[in-house]
């Protein structure tokens, strides 16, 4: 079933590269896709795996849109954008 979040701190494909492939890696998740304009990421989960996708998006600094937005998330996004770049 197709889910989506709009989370924060969305700035670059680079960012879109690492959510991309971090969130890959979850067993159970396909098809993700990031919208950079919309701030929204799409993907094929069950019911079961939204809340560990939530959390691994707030630990690599994109945190649900309504969620704590600290300077700590701002810090891991910049990381994670940079790491996206690398790639």
């Amino acid at each position: 079933m197709i889910k989506e979040i709009y989370i924060e701190n969305l700035k670059c494909g680079g960012c879109a590269k690492t959510i991309t492939s971090e969130l890959s890696e979850i067993k159970g998740v396909d098809n993700v896709d990031v919208n950079v304009t919309d701030s929204k990421v799409t993907f094929n989960s069950p019911d079961s795996l939204v809340e560990t996708i939530k959390e691994k998006l707030s630990k690599l600094g994109y945190p649900e849109v309504g969620d704590t937005n600290n300077i700590m998330h701002k810090a891991k996004s910049f990381v994670s954008c940079a790491v996206g770049r690398m790639k």
